[in-house]
């Protein structure tokens, strides 16, 4: 609308100026010409500039609206029960779960873990692997079987106890604007400065902060953007290690970094998994080798499960998921 009316000022004043050559019209006509074809384009201008805020404000009377329609979040139990020193025991028994009615995801899946054991969840894209977890976060509530933590059902204890049992590192790594101190804190209130320094140099963190000229009061911006990813891993898992959780997830938290810092990565991954009991979500099976057992899903089922030893020689699911990556490594490198 903006050059329509420039458009016309245009067509006006080269009309205008061939009339008032010839005679035929007054500079003064022509000025005044201008003047009311600038106030007749001004509103229709105005109104098309505010078409862009009438759309967003559609497009989020919609975001709200269906929030308040959203389904209400099943209430705690009223009696609940205590999960006072947890063991880090898991199980699954018969867990079904669906995101649509109609779409089964998640059929008949059964899954013991021992306390201290880690477990790791391989498979194609979108077999389930994430699914998993937010049902035993509780995240999403499963639609049959049960979820036991030291053999207790995770419905019959409350949301926050069985959150805090658990501590995450995501393959999408969240820091907020605040110093690297503040950061790592975030994952206990009230950590020490002790502690918070002994997480740091157990996640290999620490080097890498007295570099900077502020240290650990060193401010992250809003985007994190003056460190690297991998800094910024590292540091997720220093806040892991603060919150010492019983039960460990582990979700593709080496995907975005290079060799060398995955190397660290890996390090610290398996310090803080030592004594803990683990799920480790990953598409690069080189990283999950020394797992004691590795749980192969497709389509929402378990279809091959133990040691990678085990489900190399059984050269089924998981061996071909295995030696694909390799074959697709050697073929680009040559």
């Amino acid at each position: 609308m903006q050059f329509l009316a420039n458009l016309n000022y245009v067509v006006i004043a080269v009309i205008g100026g061939y009339r008032v050559a010839s005679g035929a019209l007054s500079l003064g006509d022509v000025q005044a010409f201008i003047q009311y074809s600038r106030q007749f384009t001004m509103p229709i201008t105005q109104v098309a500039s505010q078409m862009n805020l009438l759309q967003s404000g559609v497009a989020s009377a919609e975001r709200v609206f269906a929030l308040l329609d959203a389904e209400e979040e099943e209430p705690d139990c009223p009696q609940p029960a205590q999960l006072l020193d947890p063991d880090g025991r898991v199980d699954l028994e018969s867990v079904g779960f669906q995101y649509e009615p109609e779409q089964p995801l998640i059929t008949d899946f059964s899954l013991s873990v021992s306390p201290g054991q880690t477990v790791a969840i391989v498979g194609p894209t979108g077999a389930g692997k994430t699914t998993i977890v937010n049902l035993l976060m509780r995240f999403y509530e499963i639609d049959s079987g049960r979820v036991l933590l030291d053999g207790i059902d995770a419905r019959d204890l409350v949301r926050d106890d069985v959150r805090r049992t658990f501590g995450m590192v995501l393959q999408d790594t969240w820091l907020f604007t605040g110093t690297i101190r503040d950061n790592i804190a975030y994952g206990r209130e009230g950590a020490t400065s002790e502690e918070i320094t002994a997480a740091a140099e157990a996640a290999h963190v620490d080097h890498f902060v007295r570099t900077q000229p502020e240290g650990y009061d060193t401010v992250v911006d809003e985007d994190a953007s003056n460190i690297s990813a991998g800094q910024k891993q590292l540091i997720t898992i220093a806040r892991a290690f603060v919150a010492n959780p019983t039960i460990l997830i582990l979700d593709e938290a080496t995907s975005s970094v290079d060799t060398r810092t995955e190397v660290l990565i890996q390090q610290a991954m398996a310090r803080l998994r030592h004594g803990r009991t683990s799920f480790v979500i990953a598409h690069r099976l080189s990283t999950i080798r020394n797992a004691d057992t590795i749980v192969v899903m497709d389509a929402g089922r378990i279809v091959e499960q133990g040691s990678h030893a085990e489900l190399i020689d059984k050269k089924g699911f998981y061996a071909a998921l295995y030696e694909s990556q390799f074959t697709e490594a050697f073929v680009e490198t040559v």
